[in-house]
């Protein structure tokens, strides 16, 4: 079955299946195992889909990124060679062929450069909502925020998924990739500046501000301070 078929009928679906140590899930995917092969689909395509639409312009275009990506990985599994995580050289595949696909559009942000960018600073949240020099406690907040009710719950809500995806959408193309793969992919710091091939330092911070953008977003949407 191709790449291309096992795609369409999956749709992106969500991990489903735990999958196997590297070198078991290689030597399944090199034996030519459906399965195998399916079950890293599930696991891997949405948040791959996610990533790649950081780089290009359309979720279209990301899709053909995602699945040009895959097509690459089955063509080059005897290059894998172990230095890194199989999860981590299939991912710099997708950035490498997102790069290449958002430059000929010329509508992405550049990576060339690892150096923090304009989205690197200024102030995360209000200063106004911190204590000034003649506060009781210079530098912190005047009021503490309230959490937010039962997050489990709103989490489930249409509005607050809406919410979020429309500032990720928003946010600098090097913001959002470092968030979509931290907080929606649930992958490790160590893994993302492996993937980005990015500085510890710079992915905190990228992570640190794309954080703030979206409860700020949120805040604001639920009434809260």
């Amino acid at each position: 079955m191709t790449v291309t078929l096992f795609l369409h009928r999956r749709g992106y679906a969500r991990a489903v299946t735990k999958l196997p140590p590297d070198d078991e899930l290689v030597a399944a995917l090199r034996a030519g195992d459906g399965a195998a092969f399916a079950d890293v689909l599930d696991a891997w395509s949405s948040s791959m889909l996610r990533l790649a639409r950081s780089f290009v312009s359309t979720h279209a275009t990301a899709e053909e990124v995602v699945q040009d990506t895959w097509l690459a990985v089955v063509k080059g599994l005897s290059a894998f060679e172990g230095r890194s995580s199989f999860k981590t050289w299939v991912y710099r595949i997708l950035v490498n062929t997102a790069k290449k696909r958002g430059t000929h559009e010329k509508r992405s942000v550049p990576w060339t450069s690892l150096l923090p960018g304009d989205e690197d600073h200024g102030p995360t949240v209000d200063p106004s909502r911190f204590q000034g020099p003649g506060g009781a406690y210079p530098g912190h907040w005047r009021e503490t925020p309230e959490p937010w009710a039962s997050p489990e719950k709103t989490a489930l809500a249409l509005e607050i998924r809406e919410i979020i995806t429309g500032v990720l959408d928003e946010l600098p193309a090097r913001q959002r990739a470092v968030i979509s793969l931290r907080d929606v992919g649930d992958h490790t710091a160590e893994e993302v500046c492996a993937m980005l091939q990015i500085s510890a330092a710079n992915q905190r911070v990228l992570l640190h501000r794309a954080r703030a953008v979206v409860r700020a977003r949120l805040a604001g949407y639920l009434g809260v301070a």
